[in-house]
Formats: C-alpha cells, sequence, structure tokens
C-alpha cells in the first residue's frame, strides 16, 4: 500500500512540475534578489544551518535580507507571523515555528524573518514595508510559485535520497531528477557520511552543469538552557568533561547523537522524540529520570528543541549544543550568494 501511495504522489508531484515548466502555473517576481534553499527529501538535511550561513553573508554585506519560511508546526498555520523585524523578536516558537524561532534568535538584529504559508503576498508585504534587498526562501525547492535566482539544494551524505521511494514509503518529496532545476547543491554532513565521491558523481550525472559544494557540520559550543537567549559565549571544555544524557525532537535524531559522540561529548544515554516535538513538564521528568539511571551529570539538547524549554522546569543542568556550518570554498560560495 505504501509503494502504490509513492507512486501516486511521485506522479501527482512530477505532472505539478510539468505544469510549471511549461508556463501553466503562474509564476511571481517578489521586486529583489531571491535565493532559494530547499532539499529532495522530508526531515532534517542541515538546512536550517545553512540558511543561517547564508543569511549573515548577506547580511554583513549590507544586505536588507528577509527569511520567507512556512513556519511548520505552528499555532495557527494560517496567519501571517512577523517574527523578527531586523531590530527586535516579535513572537515565540508556539507562533513562530520552532525553526524560524531559532533563527531568529541565531541572526538577531541582522535579517527579517516572516512566518507565512502565502510566501508570494508576505513577499510582496515586506518588500513594500522593509525595502528587502534579497530574500531566501527556507524550504523553497517545491515551492515554485516564488521566481528565484538561486536554487541551492541540499543533499544529505548520510540518507542522500531517502531511501529512493517517494513520500509515504520512502522520503523523497519528489524524483531525484529534480535536481535538474538546481543551480548549486550543498553535500551536508560530509563529515559524517561516506561515499562522498560515488554521491558527487551521482549529483553530476544528473546536473552537470550544477555547482557542487561539500560541508561540515561542527560543534561550536555548548550554552546553558537558561542562559542561551542572554548571549553567553559558548564553551565546551567543561561540559565534555562531564557525563552527558542526550535528547532532541529533530528529523533525524541519530546524526545529532552521532555527531557528540564524534566530537568527543561523553554521551551516556539518549532519548528521540519526534520532529517539532512540543515538550511538557511530565516529558523533563521521563528525561531526567532516564538520565540519572545513565548516571548522567548533565543533559544536551539543540537549538530548535531548545525554544520549547525555556518555560519547563529542570533540576538536572541542561546545555545546548551550537552547531555551525563549514563549507567548502566558502569565497567560492560567497561569491555565488
Amino acid at each position: 500500500m505504501l509503494s502504490l501511495l509513492g507512486y501516486i504522489y511521485g506522479k501527482v508531484a512530477e505532472f505539478r512540475n510539468t505544469l510549471y515548466d511549461k508556463g501553466v502555473f503562474e509564476v511571481f517576481d517578489l521586486g529583489a534578489r531571491v535565493i532559494s534553499v530547499g532539499n529532495l527529501t522530508a526531515g532534517g538535511t542541515g538546512k536550517t544551518p545553512l540558511v543561517a550561513y547564508i543569511a549573515g553573508v548577506l547580511a554583513d554585506r549590507g544586505e536588507t535580507v528577509c527569511i520567507l519560511t512556512r513556519g511548520y508546526g505552528r499555532k495557527d498555520p494560517d496567519k501571517r507571523v512577523l517574527v523578527t523585524d531586523g531590530q527586535r523578536i516579535l513572537t515565540d516558537a508556539k507562533h513562530a515555528g520552532d525553526e524560524p524561532f531559532e533563527l531568529a534568535n541565531r541572526l538577531i538584529g541582522k535579517v527579517i524573518i516572516i512566518a507565512d504559508a502565502d510566501r508570494v503576498s508576505a513577499g510582496e508585504w515586506a518588500k513594500r514595508k522593509f525595502g528587502v534587498t534579497t530574500f531566501i526562501l527556507d524550504d523553497g525547492f517545491q515551492h515554485r510559485r516564488v521566481k528565484r535566482d538561486l536554487d541551492i539544494v541540499c543533499i544529505d551524505a548520510t540518507d542522500a535520497f531517502g531511501g529512493g521511494k517517494m513520500l509515504p514509503a520512502g522520503r523523497l518529496r519528489e524524483a531525484k531528477t529534480g535536481l535538474e532545476r538546481a543551480d548549486v547543491v550543498i553535500i551536508t554532513r560530509a563529515n559524517i557520511g561516506s561515499g562522498i565521491a560515488v554521491l558527487r558523481s551521482g549529483i553530476e550525472d544528473i546536473n552537470p552543469d550544477a555547482q557542487i559544494f561539500s560541508s561540515e557540520t561542527a560543534i561550536s559550543g555548548a550554552v546553558e538552557l537558561y542562559s542561551l537567549y542572554a548571549r553567553s559565549e559558548p564553551s565546551q571544555s567543561h561540559v565534555k568533561e562531564q557525563k552527558a544524557f542526550a535528547f532532541c525532537g529533530i528529523g533525524k535524531p541519530e546524526i545529532f547523537f552521532k555527531q557528540l559522540w564524534q566530537d568527543g561529548f561523553d554521551a551516556a544515554g539518549t532519548k528521540a522524540f519526534p520532529d517539532h516535538y512540543n515538550y511538557s513538564q511530565k516529558d523533563v521528568v521521563e528525561i531526567e529520570s532516564l538520565a540519572c539511571d545513565a548516571s548522567a551529570e548533565i543533559l544536551l539538547t539543540t537549538a530548535k528543541d531548545a525554544v520549547k524549554l525555556q518555560e519547563l522546569e529542570f533540576t538536572i543542568p541542561c546545555y545546548v549544543v551550537e552547531i555551525e556550518m563549514v563549507i567548502d570554498k566558502p569565497n567560492d560560495f560567497a561569491a555565488l550568494i
């Protein structure tokens, strides 16, 4: 049954792309440069750190940058939410969505972020209100209503094509041939995955014109949960010396746990929750019980999870692991964007 549903999903996606390719479906120009960052698969591909990286580079050049995002999992998905106006954060994770709120905190004072399912309308409004010079479409590869100047696709080195099957049988949102539309392909988590040369060759076979980069995820530090938004300097050394219990609710929790072990953290136990999970105090009690059973001294989690943990009470110190993206040939990539 799943294979049949996947076949149907794939045919619908193919037909929809054909209608866009032939100009049957209208594409809207936002009147400013647009960079789309997306992927072929559902679930985590390391896209959020890349969006933050690109936004930071553009903002540092003096661009007025606006990130347009759907804001998955937020309280009212049909409502437009101005997450940050480029100066202040104007909402919370519940109304913004966890990833937009995470980006707002990471890029405070640098970019405008809007959560809206209608990114055409949101973009037109932002252009009028803020004089945006560059838009970044977060998770925009399949959102073809917006004309883009640069299409960047993330391919996860640990699971490049989601098992090769379409949703819901696998994790592909569209066929691998969709890469033909990409201008740039970023192979993410190259330091954790394997077979990078074979993967690169396969991408070149599909789209010989795309520029291909590889990136690594690196842990830049760990900040105590309650001081995260106080802009405390991240630290690693003393955290690594303590036995830790790691937990998260992200697309690929095993990648987070593997990164901790690879970077020398003493992770005595782990607990994975569903992606975009909304934590309760009951969950904290469960996590701390598991941590005690593992003789852990501290807890470790991700920045995406941290935005939904601020109002909960912990009796064991909880640290937020901060992850940054390191791109090969950074000067070449910066020139493209």
